[in-house]
């Protein structure tokens, strides 16, 4: 299972990099270690409806749970999320990042906001 990870490059443009979630034996499972979070939100984007850019309002987990949403980035980049699918959204400066509903349904997610604010910080990079 991957999170892909949408951060703010040296060139101020948000880029896409796809990380495993590092699972390790913990008790009876495997399992990642525990990150603090602040709360958690959930979002519907009607269909076709379009986010022209915008950076993460916080460093925070976005999972859809229906729907499917297409990120575009600066470089003309497009990649579509469908349900399950994690995003890590760090890109908190620069120009930031395209949200479009795809699709006929309206697209629900729920963002998990972090503790730490730090891009970079915590899990995987």
């Amino acid at each position: 299972m991957q999170v892909v990870r949408i951060f703010t490059g040296e060139d101020g443009e948000s880029h896409i990099e796809d990380l495993d979630l590092p699972f390790e034996q913990m008790g009876h499972a495997m399992r990642t270690a525990l990150q603090a979070a602040t709360g958690i939100q959930f979002s519907r984007l009607q269909p076709s409806q379009l986010v022209d850019f915008h950076t993460a309002p916080r460093r925070q987990y976005v999972i859809t749970l229906q729907g499917q949403v297409e990120i575009g980035l600066g470089n003309g980049a497009k990649r579509i999320f469908n349900v399950g699918d994690i995003e890590l959204c760090e890109d908190l400066t620069g120009r930031g990042h395209t949200t479009r509903s795809v699709g006929d349904v309206a697209r629900v997610s729920v963002q998990i906001p972090l503790a730490d604010q730090t891009p970079g910080g915590g899990f995987g990079v």
